[in-house]
Protein backbone atom coordinates (compact mmCIF):
# COMPACT_ATOMS: atom_id res chain seq x y z
CA UNK A 1 0.00 0.00 0.00
CA UNK A 2 1.11 3.53 -0.80
CA UNK A 3 1.67 6.11 1.95
CA UNK A 4 1.82 9.71 0.71
CA UNK A 5 3.11 12.72 2.67
CA UNK A 6 2.27 16.13 1.16
CA UNK A 7 4.01 19.36 2.06
CA UNK A 8 2.15 21.41 4.66
CA UNK A 9 0.39 24.43 3.15
CA UNK A 10 -0.88 26.28 6.22
CA UNK A 11 0.96 29.55 6.81
CA UNK A 12 3.38 29.22 9.73
CA UNK A 13 3.42 25.41 9.69
CA UNK A 14 7.02 24.20 9.47
CA UNK A 15 6.58 20.63 10.63
CA UNK A 16 6.42 17.58 8.41
CA UNK A 17 4.48 14.40 9.13
CA UNK A 18 7.39 12.08 8.45
CA UNK A 19 11.15 12.47 8.91
CA UNK A 20 13.59 10.24 7.02
CA UNK A 21 14.89 8.33 10.05
CA UNK A 22 11.49 6.74 10.73
CA UNK A 23 10.72 5.64 7.16
CA UNK A 24 12.47 2.28 7.54
CA UNK A 25 9.75 1.21 10.00
CA UNK A 26 7.16 1.64 7.26
CA UNK A 27 9.16 0.00 4.49
CA UNK A 28 9.94 -2.98 6.73
CA UNK A 29 6.19 -3.29 7.27
CA UNK A 30 5.73 -3.60 3.50
CA UNK A 31 4.49 -0.06 2.86
CA UNK A 32 5.68 2.27 0.07
CA UNK A 33 6.35 5.89 1.03
CA UNK A 34 6.05 8.92 -1.26
CA UNK A 35 6.84 12.43 -0.06
CA UNK A 36 6.40 15.75 -1.80
CA UNK A 37 9.65 17.47 -2.73
CA UNK A 38 10.64 20.09 -0.16
CA UNK A 39 8.14 18.89 2.45
CA UNK A 40 10.83 18.39 5.08
CA UNK A 41 13.11 21.34 4.38
CA UNK A 42 11.90 23.51 7.28
CA UNK A 43 12.44 20.57 9.63
CA UNK A 44 15.99 20.03 8.36
CA UNK A 45 15.21 17.10 6.03
CA UNK A 46 16.28 17.40 2.39
CA UNK A 47 14.82 15.33 -0.43
CA UNK A 48 18.04 13.31 -0.67
CA UNK A 49 17.63 12.16 2.92
CA UNK A 50 14.21 10.74 2.08
CA UNK A 51 15.40 8.88 -1.00
CA UNK A 52 18.35 7.49 0.96
CA UNK A 53 15.87 6.25 3.58
CA UNK A 54 13.87 4.36 0.97
CA UNK A 55 11.08 6.81 0.09
CA UNK A 56 10.17 8.20 -3.33
CA UNK A 57 10.05 11.96 -3.86
CA UNK A 58 7.50 13.60 -6.16
CA UNK A 59 7.47 17.20 -7.31
CA UNK A 60 4.67 19.69 -6.69
CA UNK A 61 3.11 18.97 -10.09
CA UNK A 62 2.70 15.30 -9.22
CA UNK A 63 1.37 15.52 -5.68
CA UNK A 64 -2.30 15.92 -6.65
CA UNK A 65 -2.16 12.67 -8.61
CA UNK A 66 -0.32 10.90 -5.83
CA UNK A 67 -2.96 11.98 -3.32
CA UNK A 68 -5.79 10.77 -5.54
CA UNK A 69 -4.23 7.31 -5.69
CA UNK A 70 -2.91 7.15 -2.14
CA UNK A 71 -3.98 4.43 0.26
CA UNK A 72 -2.78 6.42 3.29
CA UNK A 73 -2.09 10.17 3.60
CA UNK A 74 -0.08 11.49 6.54
CA UNK A 75 -0.04 15.20 7.39
CA UNK A 76 0.23 17.53 10.35
CA UNK A 77 -2.62 19.90 9.54
CA UNK A 78 -5.85 18.45 8.12
CA UNK A 79 -6.21 18.24 4.36
CA UNK A 80 -8.53 20.89 2.94
CA UNK A 81 -12.08 19.98 2.00
CA UNK A 82 -11.17 20.46 -1.68
CA UNK A 83 -8.31 17.97 -1.45
CA UNK A 84 -10.38 15.59 0.68
CA UNK A 85 -12.99 15.45 -2.08
CA UNK A 86 -10.40 14.13 -4.55
CA UNK A 87 -9.30 11.14 -2.45
CA UNK A 88 -10.38 7.64 -3.39
CA UNK A 89 -12.98 5.83 -1.36
CA UNK A 90 -11.35 3.72 1.33
CA UNK A 91 -8.29 5.93 1.65
CA UNK A 92 -7.00 6.61 5.16
CA UNK A 93 -5.78 9.94 6.53
CA UNK A 94 -3.96 10.63 9.79
CA UNK A 95 -3.48 14.20 11.04
CA UNK A 96 -4.63 16.65 13.64
CA UNK A 97 -8.33 16.97 12.80
CA UNK A 98 -10.39 18.87 15.33
CA UNK A 99 -14.15 19.19 14.74
CA UNK A 100 -13.88 22.73 16.12
CA UNK A 101 -11.70 23.95 13.25
CA UNK A 102 -11.90 21.37 10.46
CA UNK A 103 -15.56 20.41 10.19
CA UNK A 104 -15.63 21.10 6.43
CA UNK A 105 -12.77 18.65 5.93
CA UNK A 106 -14.45 16.06 8.14
CA UNK A 107 -17.66 16.30 6.14
CA UNK A 108 -15.69 16.04 2.88
CA UNK A 109 -13.88 12.93 4.13
CA UNK A 110 -17.19 11.30 4.97
CA UNK A 111 -18.70 12.18 1.60
CA UNK A 112 -15.65 10.74 -0.20
CA UNK A 113 -15.74 7.52 1.82
CA UNK A 114 -12.41 8.27 3.45
CA UNK A 115 -11.45 6.92 6.88
CA UNK A 116 -9.92 9.84 8.75
CA UNK A 117 -8.08 9.64 12.05
CA UNK A 118 -7.52 12.56 14.40
CA UNK A 119 -4.49 12.51 16.66
CA UNK A 120 -6.39 14.82 19.02
CA UNK A 121 -8.84 11.98 19.62
CA UNK A 122 -6.26 9.34 20.57
CA UNK A 123 -7.30 8.22 24.07
CA UNK A 124 -5.00 8.93 27.00
CA UNK A 125 -4.34 5.34 28.01
CA UNK A 126 -1.02 3.61 28.55
CA UNK A 127 -1.19 1.66 25.28
CA UNK A 128 -1.61 4.87 23.31
CA UNK A 129 1.18 6.93 24.88
CA UNK A 130 3.48 6.42 21.89
CA UNK A 131 0.74 7.82 19.61
CA UNK A 132 -0.18 10.82 21.76
CA UNK A 133 0.74 13.77 19.54
CA UNK A 134 -1.01 16.28 21.80
CA UNK A 135 1.47 15.40 24.51
CA UNK A 136 4.54 15.39 22.28
CA UNK A 137 3.70 18.75 20.76
CA UNK A 138 2.80 20.26 24.15
CA UNK A 139 6.28 19.25 25.28
CA UNK A 140 7.74 21.38 22.47
CA UNK A 141 5.41 24.29 23.25
CA UNK A 142 6.28 24.33 26.96
CA UNK A 143 10.00 24.33 26.26
CA UNK A 144 9.62 27.13 23.73
CA UNK A 145 7.49 29.18 26.15
CA UNK A 146 10.27 29.36 28.73
CA UNK A 147 12.85 30.32 26.11
CA UNK A 148 10.61 33.09 24.75
CA UNK A 149 10.04 34.42 28.26
CA UNK A 150 13.78 34.48 28.99
CA UNK A 151 14.46 36.20 25.68
CA UNK A 152 11.85 38.92 26.22
CA UNK A 153 12.63 39.55 29.88
CA UNK A 154 15.07 42.36 30.71
CA UNK A 155 16.21 40.30 33.70
CA UNK A 156 18.60 37.40 34.17
CA UNK A 157 16.78 34.22 35.12
CA UNK A 158 19.50 32.83 37.45
CA UNK A 159 21.04 34.09 40.67
CA UNK A 160 24.44 35.58 39.88
CA UNK A 161 27.15 36.55 42.37
CA UNK A 162 29.33 39.21 40.78
CA UNK A 163 31.99 41.67 41.90
CA UNK A 164 29.51 44.45 41.18
CA UNK A 165 26.85 42.91 43.39
CA UNK A 166 24.33 40.07 43.58
CA UNK A 167 21.83 39.60 40.77
CA UNK A 168 18.64 38.16 42.21
CA UNK A 169 16.86 35.44 40.21
CA UNK A 170 13.68 36.02 38.25
CA UNK A 171 10.39 34.86 39.74
CA UNK A 172 8.48 32.77 37.18
CA UNK A 173 4.87 31.71 37.67
CA UNK A 174 3.37 28.98 35.49
CA UNK A 175 -0.40 28.49 35.35
CA UNK A 176 -1.35 25.00 34.25
CA UNK A 177 0.77 21.97 35.11
CA UNK A 178 -0.02 19.70 32.21
CA UNK A 179 2.69 18.56 29.81
CA UNK A 180 3.36 22.06 28.45
CA UNK A 181 3.35 23.61 31.91
CA UNK A 182 5.69 21.03 33.39
CA UNK A 183 8.13 21.46 30.52
CA UNK A 184 7.99 25.24 30.94
CA UNK A 185 8.71 24.77 34.65
CA UNK A 186 11.62 22.42 33.98
CA UNK A 187 13.16 24.73 31.38
CA UNK A 188 12.79 27.85 33.51
CA UNK A 189 14.39 25.99 36.41
CA UNK A 190 17.31 24.91 34.22
CA UNK A 191 17.78 28.57 33.36
CA UNK A 192 18.01 29.32 37.06
CA UNK A 193 14.70 31.04 37.79
CA UNK A 194 12.71 30.65 40.99
CA UNK A 195 9.56 28.94 39.75
CA UNK A 196 6.11 28.46 41.23
CA UNK A 197 3.06 26.92 39.59
CA UNK A 198 -0.66 26.47 40.00
CA UNK A 199 -3.07 23.93 38.59
CA UNK A 200 -6.72 23.26 39.37
CA UNK A 201 -5.78 19.61 39.90
CA UNK A 202 -4.10 19.19 43.30
CA UNK A 203 -2.68 15.88 42.05
CA UNK A 204 -0.26 17.96 39.97
CA UNK A 205 1.54 19.17 43.10
CA UNK A 206 3.96 16.25 43.29
CA UNK A 207 4.94 16.62 39.63
CA UNK A 208 5.51 20.36 40.06
CA UNK A 209 7.65 19.81 43.14
CA UNK A 210 9.65 17.10 41.38
CA UNK A 211 10.70 19.76 38.86
CA UNK A 212 12.11 21.91 41.67
CA UNK A 213 9.23 24.39 41.70
CA UNK A 214 6.82 25.30 44.48
CA UNK A 215 3.13 24.49 44.12
CA UNK A 216 0.57 27.16 44.94
CA UNK A 217 -2.33 25.78 46.93
CA UNK A 218 -5.58 27.76 46.89
CA UNK A 219 -8.54 26.90 49.07
CA UNK A 220 -10.74 25.88 46.15
CA UNK A 221 -12.40 22.65 45.05
CA UNK A 222 -10.35 20.36 42.82
CA UNK A 223 -11.29 20.08 39.15
CA UNK A 224 -9.92 16.69 38.21
CA UNK A 225 -11.35 15.53 34.88
CA UNK A 226 -11.21 12.48 32.65
CA UNK A 227 -8.16 11.66 30.54
CA UNK A 228 -5.80 13.78 32.59
CA UNK A 229 -7.55 17.05 31.72
CA UNK A 230 -9.12 19.52 34.12
CA UNK A 231 -12.89 19.88 34.32
CA UNK A 232 -14.50 23.12 33.21
CA UNK A 233 -15.07 25.50 36.12
CA UNK A 234 -18.04 27.68 36.97
CA UNK A 235 -17.73 31.45 36.60
CA UNK A 236 -18.07 31.84 40.37
CA UNK A 237 -15.11 29.55 40.97
CA UNK A 238 -13.12 31.21 38.18
CA UNK A 239 -13.66 34.63 39.77
CA UNK A 240 -12.54 33.35 43.16
CA UNK A 241 -9.47 31.74 41.60
CA UNK A 242 -8.51 34.98 39.85
CA UNK A 243 -8.83 36.86 43.13
CA UNK A 244 -6.58 34.41 44.98
CA UNK A 245 -3.97 34.25 42.21
CA UNK A 246 -3.54 38.01 41.86
CA UNK A 247 -0.95 38.43 44.66
CA UNK A 248 1.20 35.69 43.14
CA UNK A 249 1.00 37.30 39.70
CA UNK A 250 1.87 40.72 41.10
CA UNK A 251 5.19 39.55 42.53
CA UNK A 252 6.18 37.54 39.42
CA UNK A 253 8.56 38.84 36.77
CA UNK A 254 7.39 36.25 34.25
CA UNK A 255 3.97 34.65 33.88
CA UNK A 256 3.46 31.64 31.58
CA UNK A 257 -0.06 30.32 30.98
CA UNK A 258 -0.61 26.91 29.42
CA UNK A 259 -4.23 25.95 30.11
CA UNK A 260 -5.98 24.58 27.04
CA UNK A 261 -8.71 22.02 26.41
CA UNK A 262 -8.66 20.36 22.94
CA UNK A 263 -11.64 21.41 20.85
CA UNK A 264 -12.80 24.13 23.27
CA UNK A 265 -12.01 27.80 23.85
CA UNK A 266 -9.17 28.35 26.31
CA UNK A 267 -10.25 29.29 29.85
CA UNK A 268 -9.68 32.92 30.80
CA UNK A 269 -7.30 32.72 33.76
CA UNK A 270 -5.81 36.22 33.90
CA UNK A 271 -7.56 39.56 33.49
CA UNK A 272 -6.01 42.96 32.85
CA UNK A 273 -6.79 43.93 36.43
CA UNK A 274 -4.70 40.97 37.63
CA UNK A 275 -1.54 41.73 35.68
CA UNK A 276 -1.50 45.51 35.54
CA UNK A 277 0.17 45.58 38.98
CA UNK A 278 3.17 43.57 37.72
CA UNK A 279 6.47 45.47 37.56
CA UNK A 280 7.42 47.32 34.40
CA UNK A 281 9.34 45.03 32.06
CA UNK A 282 7.47 41.92 33.22
CA UNK A 283 6.67 39.30 30.59
CA UNK A 284 3.54 37.23 30.03
CA UNK A 285 3.59 34.23 27.67
CA UNK A 286 0.14 32.95 26.69
CA UNK A 287 0.43 29.55 25.02
CA UNK A 288 -3.34 29.37 24.56
CA UNK A 289 -3.66 32.57 22.51
CA UNK A 290 -4.72 30.70 19.35
CA UNK A 291 -7.77 29.21 21.09
CA UNK A 292 -8.99 32.44 22.69
CA UNK A 293 -6.24 33.02 25.23
CA UNK A 294 -5.77 32.52 28.96
CA UNK A 295 -4.79 36.17 29.28
CA UNK A 296 -6.98 39.18 28.55
CA UNK A 297 -5.46 41.23 25.74
CA UNK A 298 -3.19 38.55 24.28
CA UNK A 299 -3.13 38.21 20.49
CA UNK A 300 -1.95 35.08 18.70
CA UNK A 301 1.32 35.67 16.88
CA UNK A 302 1.86 39.12 18.36
CA UNK A 303 3.65 40.83 21.23
CA UNK A 304 1.39 43.34 22.92
CA UNK A 305 3.03 45.94 25.19
CA UNK A 306 0.74 47.43 27.81
CA UNK A 307 0.75 51.07 28.93
CA UNK A 308 2.83 50.15 31.98
CA UNK A 309 5.47 48.29 29.96
CA UNK A 310 4.38 44.66 30.35
CA UNK A 311 4.97 42.48 27.28
CA UNK A 312 2.30 39.90 26.43
CA UNK A 313 3.44 37.26 23.93
CA UNK A 314 0.60 35.39 22.23
CA UNK A 315 1.57 31.94 21.07
CA UNK A 316 0.89 30.89 17.49
CA UNK A 317 2.17 27.74 15.78
CA UNK A 318 4.42 27.29 18.80
CA UNK A 319 5.56 23.67 18.18
CA UNK A 320 6.43 24.72 14.61
CA UNK A 321 8.97 27.12 16.07
CA UNK A 322 10.98 23.98 16.93
CA UNK A 323 10.31 22.19 13.62
CA UNK A 324 12.99 19.51 13.81
CA UNK A 325 12.15 17.96 17.16
CA UNK A 326 8.43 18.69 16.84
CA UNK A 327 8.48 16.73 13.56
CA UNK A 328 10.73 14.06 15.09
CA UNK A 329 8.21 13.37 17.85
CA UNK A 330 5.15 13.76 15.63
CA UNK A 331 6.58 11.31 13.07
CA UNK A 332 6.80 8.65 15.71
CA UNK A 333 3.27 9.30 16.94
CA UNK A 334 1.92 8.97 13.40
CA UNK A 335 3.92 5.88 12.51
CA UNK A 336 2.98 4.10 15.73
CA UNK A 337 -0.72 4.67 15.01
CA UNK A 338 -0.33 3.56 11.40
CA UNK A 339 1.57 0.41 12.32
CA UNK A 340 -1.16 -0.47 14.81
CA UNK A 341 -3.42 -0.86 11.76
CA UNK A 342 -0.86 -2.54 9.49
CA UNK A 343 -0.19 -6.21 8.89
CA UNK A 344 1.94 -7.67 6.09
CA UNK A 345 1.88 -4.49 4.03
CA UNK A 346 -1.87 -3.90 4.33
CA UNK A 347 -3.50 -1.19 6.43
CA UNK A 348 -6.87 -2.30 7.78
CA UNK A 349 -8.34 -0.47 10.80
CA UNK A 350 -9.73 -2.79 13.46
CA UNK A 351 -12.48 -0.85 15.18
CA UNK A 352 -12.57 -3.39 17.98
CA UNK A 353 -9.35 -1.73 19.15
CA UNK A 354 -10.27 1.12 21.50
CA UNK A 355 -7.50 3.37 20.17
CA UNK A 356 -8.58 3.03 16.56
CA UNK A 357 -12.24 3.32 17.47
CA UNK A 358 -11.69 6.53 19.45
CA UNK A 359 -9.40 8.21 16.90
CA UNK A 360 -11.51 7.58 13.76
CA UNK A 361 -13.74 10.55 12.92
CA UNK A 362 -15.08 9.29 9.60
CA UNK A 363 -15.48 5.80 8.15
CA UNK A 364 -17.76 4.09 5.62
CA UNK A 365 -19.22 7.36 4.36
CA UNK A 366 -20.39 8.67 7.73
CA UNK A 367 -19.16 11.05 10.41
CA UNK A 368 -18.65 9.00 13.53
CA UNK A 369 -19.26 9.88 17.17
CA UNK A 370 -17.50 12.90 18.58
CA UNK A 371 -17.21 14.73 15.24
Amino acid sequence: MRVVVPAEVKSGEKRVALLPDIISKLTRAGLEVVIQSGAGLSAGAADQAYTSAGASVCDVGQIAGELKNADVILSVQPLSADVAATLKSGAITISFLSPSNAQDSINAFAKAGVTSFSLEAVPRISRAQSMDALTSQALCAGYRAALVAADLSPRFFPLLMTAAGTVTPANVLVLGAGVAGLQAIATARRLGAVVSAYDVRPSSADEVKSMGASFIELELEALEGAGGYAREMTEERAAKQRELLKPYITKSHVLITTAAVPGRPAPRLVTKEMYESMAEGSVIVDLAAESGGNVEGSKAGEIVTTSNGIKIWGGKDVPSQLPFHASYLYSRNVVNLLLLMSKEGVVVPDFADEIIDAAALTHGGVVRKGA
